[in-house]
């Protein structure tokens, strides 16, 4: 209102359609109805009142060009300067859980991009504001230009109403692809910019964070930073990581989760907070430092304590204790996050890579293991506390760059082999961790099968006691011999879990 306002303080004339122009002049303020200018009623519910040719002509209308000129004197052409539009909300109506198709359809606005596309295109002449946010700017240039725009501000306006209304038929699209088909053949999406970020990946790559229009949970929903730096690429990354672990591991127990380099190098769970994180630091406190850590419990004044003697790139927990807060705010770059995110199911959005020129695109890797559908192939069953540290392994190893292997005791990681070309060369560096040497008991996760014998027997001889993996090499039963061998104790998942 406040725009509308000052747009009559310079002189000009409002004209709008019905529903805007009573509030409009309920405000107080002069304005004339849209089919006084265009000579047509708005007729069917509103659905037409702007797809006018006297409006559009005096949108589109080249005022250098003497033929135009000279038509729209024919035609009693009225020029407009400046367009103002505010979409009806398709958006925020297919977001409503269980929205009725006839609601989502009468939200698809026809007129109002209309007017914004040709005055955008005719940014020469007119001027096109689609975004609260650029009210005050575009009023206070008026006033200080005498009324009018800069040809590089009608630019710049123009831009923002294309991807405007780009983002706003992107909406709808996707709404129409959705319900017919989970790879359409044009997959349309908008993404919007949240933030500059300092630099990518290294500090000579610029860089900035985007959020998917639409897109109900992400990696930064309803999470407020409390403190430190600004958050860079790579922590945004690493973040990603830490949330989709404590997710995946879930609530029920206090759990601690540690990324570096965007994989978990620790993961426990504990009677406490404090407890959890211990277990987990202790899984590599060299890997641990200069770390993400997320914690799925308020963070106490003991817990911010321990927090305190680590140097820590990024703090996310629920909440955190008064003093806690005071203690981990002495270090100044430490950013602490609040996640106030409740919802613990992941984004059912399709997971997206990046290649040259294109992009792959695939259903999350999302599954609930249930314990009754795993197969024992081994002569030995896996004791209940085996059976604990197997799934908590598991849940883990589909968080770790492949080949993974997690060894695991006491449901806390001790060992994670990452990203190796061989998975045994994965199983060397897992057990090659000193606080793992000499352990008995230990469990071990692998996130592909084992071609051979070879990776299985490196744990048995280092302590491990029970595994868990996929199957279905051609060599399973060479495997399943090895195991049993050694008295150990092997569950087929039959159901890989790369992350490349």
């Amino acid at each position: 209102m406040d725009f509308a306002r000052g747009l009559t303080e310079l002189g000009v004339e409002l004209v709008s359609t019905g529903g805007t122009a009573t509030a409009l002049r309920d405000a107080g303020l002069e304005v004339r109805a849209i089919d006084d200018l265009t000579g047509f009623p708005e007729i069917m519910d509103g659905r037409v009142k702007t797809l006018n040719p006297r409006l559009y002509a005096g949108l589109l209308a080249l005022r250098d060009n003497a033929e135009h000129l000279a038509q729209a004197s024919e035609h009693d052409i009225e020029f407009v300067d400046l367009v103002c539009v505010n979409l009806y909300p398709f958006e925020r109506t297919v977001a409503r859980a269980e929205v009725a198709d006839a609601d989502a359809i009468e939200n698809i606005d026809i007129g109002g991009p209309t007017m914004i596309r040709a005055a955008a295109k005719n940014h020469g002449f007119a001027a096109v504001v689609t975004s609260p946010e650029s009210y005050d700017a575009v009023l206070e240039e008026l006033n200080s230009a005498g009324g009018t725009l800069s040809p590089e501000t009608r630019e710049s306006l123009a831009a923002e109403a294309f991807s405007y209304t780009a983002r706003y038929d992107t909406a709808i699209a996707r709404w129409f692809s959705e319900r017919r088909d989970d790879f359409p053949d044009l997959y349309v999406r908008a993404y919007e910019k949240a933030m500059d970020l300092p630099y990518g990946e290294n500090p000579h790559q610029r860089a900035a964070f985007y959020t998917q229009v639409g897109s109900r949970r992400g990696v930064l929903t309803r999470v407020r930073q409390l403190h430190g730096k600004q958050l860079s690429f790579n922590n945004i990354l690493d973040l990603d990581g830490a949330r989709a672990v404590l997710t995946e591991i879930g609530d029920e127990q206090p759990a601690c989760v540690i990324v570096k380099h965007n994989n978990p190098c620790g993961v426990a769970l504990g009677d406490d907070g404090l407890e959890a994180y211990r277990k987990a630091f202790a899984g590599d406190p060299v890997s641990a430092f200069g770390g993400i850590i997320a914690l799925n419990r308020t963070v106490d004044m003991p817990l911010a304590e321990a927090l305190s003697k680590q140097f820590i790139e990024v703090l996310i927990a629920p909440a955190y204790d008064e003093d806690a807060l005071a203690l981990l705010t002495e270090k100044p770059n430490v950013r602490i996050l609040e996640d106030e995110e409740r919802r613990r199911e992941r984004n059912a959005e399709f997971d997206i890579r990046q290649v040259d020129g294109g992009m792959l695109v695939q259903d999350r890797d999302v599954v609930i293991v249930d314990r009754s559908q795993l197969e024992v192939v081994t002569a030995r069953e896996p004791t209940d506390a085996e059976w604990r540290d197997l799934l908590f392994a598991w849940a883990v190893c589909r968080h770790v760059k492949s080949n993974a292997i997690v060894v695991a005791q006491g449901e806390a990681t001790l060992g994670i082999g990452a990203g190796q070309m061989s998975r045994v060369d994965s199983v060397k560096i897992a057990m090659s961790r000193e606080w793992v040497q000499g352990r008995d008991g230990l469990v071990l996760a692998s996130d592909a099968f084992f071609p051979f014998p070879d990776g299985p027997s490196e744990a048995l001889d280092a302590g491990v006691k029970a595994l868990i993996q996929p199957g279905g090499s051609i060599r399973d039963a060479e495997v399943i011999a090895a195991v049993d061998d050694r008295g150990a104790a092997m569950v087929f998942t039959r159901r890989r879990h790369f992350r490349h």
